[in-house]
């Protein structure tokens, strides 16, 4: 029979933050850690605990119950004292910084995490331990392949909100995960010193489970039960301002789909048609395509160039803050793509440019200066200012790069 927590007199004050690797010699005779945020769950915080215990007694685990506390005031603390768990405060506000202090102050080898509101059972974690145990270093529930009991999730959330955050998160990252929001999730503990997570709000779910993707992490996925939440009072998550937050997380953690993409299309699209409307009007379906044409063009060229020059900055800033991973295509993008060379691309197009108003001035020089087609000027105008416009961009964008100097760091040198 696995050793179970006592309670314990005093709090353990912990101010969120990132998580440590710990090796202390208590922390190695835990095998699990079952943590749970808790933000004012008196109703149903001590259910949980003892739905824990019994998990573990069953098991036959050596383990600890951890509640990481986030302020409660309605005695949230001491009815989890009373149940057997041990109870950490943790000072900086949020789901994710509740979980981090958590994960943090964690003895167990692995930690299973689920929410104080007894929405999930606590004694029925077997698959999360056995994937573990398994070498899995993830395992995430599947609320839509357990079950969702009525009144478990709003009709807003299980019909567009987790569907369409969930869908945006295997577009973007190539995962497989089919429900990123369940709250109900393991991981080994080691490992997730490595991940670096740090998003306070209810944006953690989706950043573990991100990280997890791009750092290669194997991940589980085990059917799960939602049931109803036990508490009387309204829930800590705000449906359209934490799904904007996780919709905002995702895309700033993908800079190809959010920038590189988008602009690789605007700069595609936008030489494709200027070079069918240089030589005059193009008529499609009795509709006109001219100079005014042309100048969208021009616009789409210009702006999909910042926007590919965007995307580099972003991604290897991501890497150098370790939130990203260096990739080897990126790497070879980086040794390939100096500074001189951005350079000697970008003054050839503005060179280019400036060749086509050279152009424009001596043809206009040519009828003695008279007045000319403003439609026959413009033609070459736009092209002319476009040029001039990328060629510029690339010459500032490829110093910028420079500056951050990506090449020098011990991350690009792996």
């Amino acid at each position: 029979m696995g050793s179970l927590p006592q309670p314990i007199a005093d709090d353990t004050i912990a101010a969120g933050g990132r998580i440590d690797e710990r090796g202390t010699s208590e922390s190695s005779q835990l095998e699990l850690t079952i943590l749970m945020p808790c933000l004012d769950e008196v109703e149903t915080v001590a259910t949980c605990v003892r739905k824990a215990r019994q998990f573990l007694e069953r098991r036959g685990i050596t383990g600890e119950i951890l509640v990481a506390d986030n302020g409660s005031s309605d005695g949230s603390v001491e009815a989890a004292r009373s149940a057997g768990a041990r109870v950490v405060r943790i000072a900086q506000k949020g789901y994710g910084s509740a979980l981090i202090g958590g994960i943090g102050e964690a003895r167990g080898c692995y930690v299973i995490m689920g929410d104080a509101d007894d929405s999930y059972d606590f004694s029925q974690l077997d698959g999360f331990l056995d994937g573990l145990r398994h070498g899995h270093d993830m395992v995430i529930g599947h609320r839509f392949r357990g079950g969702i009991q009525p009144g478990a999730m709003p009709l807003l959330h299980r019909y567009l909100g987790n569907p369409l955050l969930s869908f945006f998160g295997r577009l973007l990252f190539g995962s497989s995960i089919g429900d990123f929001h369940c709250g109900l999730r393991g991981l080994k503990r080691a490992a997730a010193a490595q991940l670096g997570l740090r998003a306070p709000g209810m944006e953690f779910a989706s950043e573990m489970i991100v990280k997890a993707t791009l750092a290669g992490w194997r991940i589980a996925q085990v059917p799960t039960i939602l049931s109803p939440a036990g508490r009387s009072r309204p829930p800590h998550l705000r449906s359209w301002r934490d799904g904007w937050r996780h919709l905002r997380f995702l895309l700033m953690m993908s800079p190809r789909w959010l920038m590189l993409y988008p602009g690789a299309c605007l700069v595609t699209a936008g030489f494709a048609t200027e070079a069918a409307v240089l030589r005059g009007p193009i008529i499609i379906h009795g509709i006109g395509f001219d100079i005014h044409t042309m100048l969208y063009a021009a616009g789409a060229i210009i702006l999909g160039t910042q926007l590919l020059l965007f995307s580099l900055v972003a991604r290897t800033v991501g890497v150098l803050k370790g939130e990203l991973p260096l990739t080897p295509s990126l790497w070879r993008f980086l040794r390939c793509f100096t500074v001189e060379r951005g350079l000697s691309i970008g003054i050839t197009l503005a060179l280019a440019g400036l060749a086509l108003a050279v152009y424009s001035v001596r043809s206009w020089a040519a009828t003695g200066l008279a007045e000319l087609n403003p439609t026959s000027m413009m033609r070459v105008a736009i092209p002319s200012v476009t040029l001039m416009l990328a060629g510029a961009e690339l010459v500032f964008g490829s110093f910028l790069l420079g500056f951050i100097d990506v090449g020098s760091t011990n991350k690009f040198q792996e």
